[in-house]
């Protein structure tokens, strides 16, 4: 959310305004002792006397010091009319103190008797010492003039009855500051009060100068104060009006408060910003520097450029540091600010960044170099929300709060990072999906130059839910580019009927994809107990465990280690895919690294015995009841070990199958290619075995290029077109499909 702040020095323009404002009234308050002057000097030359006098000098002291002295080239008094005439005339005043030297000349003045009326003809120059000069000797000049402010102006006229001096004339006034110019000048000495009549101008000089104009400017004596009627500021493309500002002077005429009223609007033409306040009031120190502001009455913020802005406020409070710098600004009560991209032009590519609103109870921005923003502190039940894109895919809003929020900036008062502590919260919301919620104690918002969020990264007690998905940990991350959110810190997280516990997760919001890494292990709890099902038909919780999982509901894969077991049954294998839905498994091993799985079958006694199966693949479906075996097969029990290329485990029904099964029960195996059976003392050989688990039987069969045979330590090898054993007995058939050949029966010794 950048936030412009170089606006807001135009405070500092608008305290250089008011300090020449009061300094020159301040001077031109005195103007009356020195209409009093040439009163004197009128009243001295006499209306009945005519006489022209060269060199004159009159001087005025009060308490052994000279107020005032009057000089000048030449003096004559008229007796018809009772005029006088000064001519080359320099009025210095020098205080009751010695602690001025001001200055008043010019080519001449004239005394009317009658009306009581001092006029200057043609130009009066004025040079005044700023107030709180040094004391020197009675009559010396000060080694230097301190602040000198110049005015020339013409046609000045001041009666000595009614104590109103007045000019209709162009002012031109210079300062240190700059120079500046006036139309008429009605000063009332009787009241204290001097008023600029219209076309009040000031130009500042410096790097950031501004033009100040005025349509009326009136400085009082009791009240202390000046008033500035529709005051205008412009500074490098930044404008401030006030329909009325009042400056609140103290005894030595120095600035302590500054107030405007009546609406205060402030323009920005470099990013098209406007403000806009009823009134405002600024604080000065004894040394007529700005200490504190603030805009009252609802302040509000516009503004346009590549991104738009609007905001507002009850009222904004500032702080001011040395040199007039501004360090501080305060958002104070229901604030509300909202950033959007600036509308596409043509036909290019719309804007993705999303609009930003925030609103709080304050927001407290602290400044650097008196206009760069440094960090920021953002209270009152802080929520910043950001809403859809233009143009977006979804119309997903995302709402982020906490008790406080803390934002760091760049070098151009971009945000950089926001931190929200405690009790942090998002919210994500699209139509026609469940909300996105995550909690933790804090949170950390990162942002790229553009303002857009790159990371959200949450620490503590972090919690997130998504309809029926939950998650937590101790550590979160969430990506809006990837739209994932990683959790870390003994991370879990269950998604209905499956929970996933890792060192790492990340899942993809919207999505229910999910990834584990590091010791993963997940459980699915199940509905019940499958009747027409088998290795995975119980009631009992479905465990895999693996380094690492990839989940795209209904199915996961898992890999590095692979483990799933549900009771007694187990399978292991270097990778496997496992379909919650189907209760359907691929698991995918090496010569090096088989697949496993355990199965039981009658052994000679009748019991239930282990049968491990090995091999490279695995594929398993629990609606069929076939374990499906592939790549380097071996079946081993402890009375048989069955090799092949392929083998197909059917396995009885869990409703078949026993209560007192202990895992899942074998039906019927079919071996083929390359089959080799071996018992003690028995290896029978082929292309194709069937086993019956009823009945203990096996059924080796081959073709012309390997006919199945069978080897037996005492009687031999014997070969035909099948060979069939069992074992729970010692019975082996040889038997053939050609009627020529004999099929023959052999009882083996073992």
């Amino acid at each position: 959310m950048p936030v412009n702040i170089e606006r807001l020095r135009k405070w500092f323009v608008v305290a250089a305004v008011v300090l020449v404002a009061v300094v020159l009234g301040s001077y031109l308050l005195k103007r009356r002792v020195e209409r009093h002057a040439v009163e004197k000097v009128a009243q001295k030359l006499g209306a009945d006397v005519q006489q022209s006098t060269q060199g004159f000098t009159l001087s005025k002291s009060e308490g052994g010091r000279t107020l005032f002295t009057i000089r000048a080239g030449k003096a004559v008094q008229y007796k018809q009319g009772g005029r006088a005439t000064l001519e080359d005339v320099s009025i210095v005043v020098y205080g009751r103190n010695a602690e001025r030297y001001d200055q008043i000349y010019g080519s001449e003045f004239e005394y009317d008797a009658a009306t009581g009326e001092v006029a200057a003809r043609g130009e009066v120059h004025i040079d005044l010492e700023a107030a709180g000069a040094e004391a020197h000797a009675d009559q010396e000049p000060p080694a230097e003039l301190k602040n000198p402010i110049h005015l020339k102006t013409s046609g000045l006229v001041f009666n000595q009855k009614t104590g109103i001096a007045e000019t209709r004339e162009h002012i031109e006034f210079r300062i240190p500051q700059g120079a500046g110019s006036a139309v008429g000048v009605h000063f009332d000495s009787k009241a204290s009060v001097l008023t600029f009549g219209s076309e009040v101008r000031l130009k500042t000089t410096g790097q950031e100068g501004a033009e100040i104009r005025a349509a009326r400017a009136t400085i009082s004596k009791e009240p202390r104060q000046a008033v500035f009627e529709g005051a205008t500021i412009a500074q490098q493309g930044r404008t401030v009006q006030a329909a009325r500002a009042i400056v609140h002077l103290r005894q030595d005429n120095t600035v302590e408060r500054i107030a405007a009223e009546g609406g205060v609007n402030v323009n920005q033409a470099e990013d098209s910003l406007q403000a806009h306040a009823p009134r405002g009031e600024f604080l000065m120190d004894e040394k007529n520097m700005l200490r504190s502001g603030q805009l009252l009455g609802g302040v509000t913020i516009e503004g346009t450029g590549a991104t738009v802005f609007a905001g507002r406020a009850a009222r904004v409070a500032l702080e001011f540091g040395p040199q007039n710098r501004l360090t501080r600004v305060r958002a104070l009560d229901q604030v509300q600010m909202k950033q959007t991209p600036a509308p596409s032009k043509g036909k290019g590519r719309a804007d993705q960044r999303q609009p930003l609103e925030l609103m709080a109870g304050a927001v407290e921005l602290f400044i650097a170099d008196g206009h760069r923003v440094e960090r920021a502190l953002v209270g009152g039940a802080p929520q910043i929300r950001l809403l859809p894109a233009a143009g977006a895919a979804q119309a997903t809003a995302t709402t982020v709060t906490a008790t406080q929020f803390q934002a760091t900036f760049d070098s151009a008062s971009r945000p950089r990072a926001l931190h929200g502590e405690p009790q942090a919260r998002i919210v994500s919301s699209t139509p026609g999906q469940p909300d996105k919620v995550s909690t933790s104690r804090e949170l950390e918002v990162l942002f790229d130059r553009s303002g857009a969020i790159t990371s959200v990264v949450q620490q503590g007690e972090v919690r997130y839910t998504e309809g029926e998905r939950r998650a937590s940990g101790g550590r979160g991350r969430f990506s809006p580019a990837e739209g994932t959110v990683e959790l870390t810190g003994s991370p879990q997280a269950s998604d209905g009927p499956m929970t996933i516990t890792a060192k790492l997760l990340r899942l993809r919001r919207g999505t229910g994809e999910a990834e584990a890494q590091g010791a993963v292990k997940t459980t699915y709890r199940v509905a019940g107990r499958q009747a027409t099902g088998a290795l995975l038909a119980s009631s009992d919780p479905i465990h895999v465990t693996a380094a690492s999982m990839s989940a795209h509901p209904p199915t996961a894969h898992y890999s590095g280690g692979a483990r799933l077991w549900q009771g007694s049954n187990i399978v292991q294998a270097p990778t496997l895919d496992f379909n919650r839905d189907r209760r359907s498994l691929v698991a995918q091993g090496s010569a090096a690294q088989p697949v496993s799985t355990v199965f039981v079958q009658p052994d000679r006694q009748g019991k239930l015995a282990a049968v491990n199966v090995t091999g490279t693949r695995l594929t398993y479906s629990d609606r069929e009841r076939k374990a499906r075996f592939e790549g380097g097969v071996t079946l081993k029990s402890a009375e048989q070990t069955v090799t092949a290329e392929t083998m197909e485990v059917y396995l009885l029904p869990a409703s078949e199958a026993g209560a007192a099964a202990s895992g899942s029960r074998v039906e019927r195996v079919l071996a083929t290619g390359k089959v080799v059976a071996e018992s003690p003392g028995r290896k029978a050989t082929g292309t194709r075995l069937v086993y019956t688990a009823a009945e203990g039987k096996f059924e080796m069969t081959g073709d012309a290029a390997n006919p199945p045979s069978i080897t037996d330590a005492t009687h031999g090898t014997a070969t035909g077109d099948s060979v069939t054993f069992y074992n729970h007995g010692d019975r082996v058939v040889v038997g053939s499909r050609t009627p020529a050949r004999t099929v023959t029966q052999t009882q083996v010794q073992k």
